[in-house]
Parts: C-alpha cells; sequence; structure tokens
C-alpha cells in the first residue's frame, strides 16, 4: 500500500457510513492518475488553496467597503473562519475533513470586489445574470489556470454551488459548508458591526442571545455544539428547532441593522457605479481584456458580456479602484 491507499484504508474503519470515503469518488471530468499520497478531496483542497482566485480574496470585501482599520474581516478570513467551523464539525461528526475543508474554501472564490453590492450590480448588467456560487464554480471549472481550470472532484464543485441558503449539497460535508457559512458570518458580521460602532452587544435583542449567547466566543460554541448534538450518527446535518429558529432570527435582524445600515453601505453606489464604467469600458474596449479571457472568445466561443463579466468579478477591490483610476480619472502633466 502507498500513502494514500493507506489513508483511504484508515477513512473506510473509522469515518462515519454517512461520510463521502475519498476511494468513492464520482472523480473528474478529465480523468487523472491518482496521486501516491494524497486522497482525491486532499488534492483539491491544495489546488483551492494555492490558485490565484483564493489568494486574491484577501483584497476583497466581505461587509464593509473600504474600512479604517485591520481587523475587519475580508472575503479570505471569512472563508478561513468557515473552514474552521466546518472541519470542527466534520471532525466531530467523523464526515470526511479533506472534502469539508475543500469546499470551505472554494465556496466563495466567484465573489465580485465590493462585496454582495458588486454581485448586484453585476447580476443586473451581465445579460445572462451572475450568481458568486454559480461563478465561484466557474471559476474552477473554466477561468483558474489560463483556462483549463482545476479539474476539481464532483463533490467538491456540487458543494460550492450548494453552499447558498436554498442550496442543498449532495454530501453531508457539503451540508456543514453551508451552515458553517451562516454561522461564520451572523458572528463576525457581528464581531465587525460592534468594532464600527454600529450598535453594541447589549442591543441585540434577548429573543435571539438568550438562545445562541451574549458575545460572539457563546455563540460560536452554542450553535457548533448543537449541529454536533444533533447530528451524531443521523445522515443528514441538523441544528434543534429552537436553535435554527433564533439563528434565522438573528439573521434577519443583521440584514435590517447592519447590511442596510447607512456605515457599511454610505460607499456602495459608488462602488457600483465604478463597476458600471468598467463594464461599459470593457464592452466598448473588448481587446484591451488580457489575453486569457480573449482566448476563451476565440477558442471557446464565450459571449464577450460574460468574459467581460468574469474579468470584473475576478478583480480585487484595489486592483477595480485602480484599473478605474487608470481610464477614467486625469493625469497631472508637466510642460
Amino acid at each position: 500500500m502507498n500513502i494514500r491507499e493507506t489513508r483511504e484504508a484508515w477513512e473506510v474503519q473509522y469515518l462515519s457510513p454517512y461520510a463521502a470515503l475519498s476511494r468513492d469518488t464520482k472523480g473528474r471530468d478529465v480523468p487523472e492518475p491518482l496521486c501516491d499520497i494524497r486522497p482525491e478531496y486532499q488534492r483539491d483542497r491544495d489546488r483551492i488553496l494555492h490558485c490565484k482566485a483564493f489568494r486574491r480574496l484577501k483584497h476583497k470585501t466581505q461587509v464593509f467597503l473600504a474600512p479604517e482599520g485591520d481587523h475587519y474581516r475580508t472575503r479570505l478570513t471569512h472563508t478561513l473562519e468557515v473552514s474552521q467551523i466546518a472541519r470542527t464539525i466534520a471532525r466531530s461528526l467523523l464526515l470526511n475533513e479533506d472534502l469539508t475543508e475543500a469546499i470551505a474554501l472554494g465556496h466563495d472564490l466567484g465573489h465580485t470586489p465590493f462585496g454582495h453590492s458588486g454581485e448586484r450590480i453585476l447580476n443586473e448588467l451581465c445579460p445572462s445574470g451572475f450568481a458568486h456560487y454559480i461563478q465561484s464554480v466557474r471559476v474552477v471549472e473554466v477561468l483558474e489556470k489560463d483556462g483549463k481550470g482545476l479539474n476539481l472532484t464532483r463533490e467538491v464543485r456540487d458543494g460550492i454551488l450548494n453552499h447558498r441558503t436554498s442550496g442543498h449539497p449532495s454530501t453531508l460535508e457539503g451540508c456543514v459548508v453551508r451552515l458553517s457559512d451562516k454561522i461564520a458570518y451572523i458572528n463576525h458580521d457581528i464581531d465587525d458591526a460592534i468594532r464600527a460602532k454600529i450598535f453594541q452587544e447589549e442591543e441585540i435583542p434577548a429573543l435571539y442571545t438568550d438562545v445562541l449567547g451574549h458575545s460572539v466566543r457563546e455563540r460560536l460554541n452554542t450553535m457548533i455544539h448543537d449541529i454536533i448534538e444533533q447530528s451524531m450518527g443521523q445522515p443528514q446535518i441538523l441544528m434543534s428547532p429552537g436553535m435554527e429558529e433564533a439563528m434565522q432570527g438573528l439573521r434577519s435582524w443583521l440584514f435590517e441593522h447592519v447590511y442596510k445600515n447607512d456605515i457599511p453601505k454610505a460607499e456602495e453606489g459608488r462602488a457600483q457605479q465604478l463597476i458600471v464604467s468598467l463594464y461599459k469600458y470593457y464592452m466598448d474596449h473588448v481587446i484591451e481584456l488580457p489575453e486569457e479571457y480573449l482566448m476563451m472568445m476565440v477558442q471557446k466561443g464565450e459571449a464577450k458580456e460574460r468574459v467581460v463579466c468574469d474579468y470584473i468579478a475576478g478583480m480585487s477591490d484595489s486592483y477595480a479602484i485602480d484599473k478605474f483610476e487608470n481610464l477614467f480619472v486625469p493625469k497631472a502633466w508637466k510642460a
């Protein structure tokens, strides 16, 4: 036995009967020789971790656009927090931790610059629409590695596609990530909102905090424990009814008091206008797109609108601002 085969045998012996075993993957669209060291889902995790789209997440907005301070979450730190929560749950339930981590690390690769405000405006601009969870799959299937994609397993791509609230992942590992995403952003967005002085912990309705906890630490601990206790030995990932109701209630409260608040939304209009300007410019000057995007139109027949949308969606906040300044802001000159 090589190292991979030894690990696969360990999974068969020790993981839950409901876990997705690495040896039983539905495979990749393009078959590849197996690695002698890493099982298939670990290979996917590594490919995501090393891809360019993952690195760009560090300069993409989570909620607060252009905040002054080093401690507000970015799309990258959100992704890492989701991964940590999901791995804790998966390990406790004896699920496949490699698959869980791969889905978690890849779930937001398709997010736009400027958070959900960027996503909304691209959805309006692109004739075929835009949704970050679909774009995340497009990143790993089409856009990475100069159009070759990462050739990930079907289970990882399914988990990425279905991490949204209305999604239905085909594996329990995907279900863990779907819940972990909500747990992460509910709690870290509260933490960031308190840091931004939007509200104080004491202002969160007791209807929710009496159930979930009175601090970020307490709420994380409570929700993670509840999922583990409710899901242990079950063929599905569950929360107790009271816990789920409180979590959804707190999420709705956040939408009203944080996501629609004037402070995080203060620059949203300008950010969206920036994206509109870039979209219109590249639609009129498509030849200025990087070569790999031009090749997608020439070799794969991709629509111009789709490719321009791909290019802008892949930008970090800072890169989008730099592009806008280079294209539209007058430069100083000397006689």
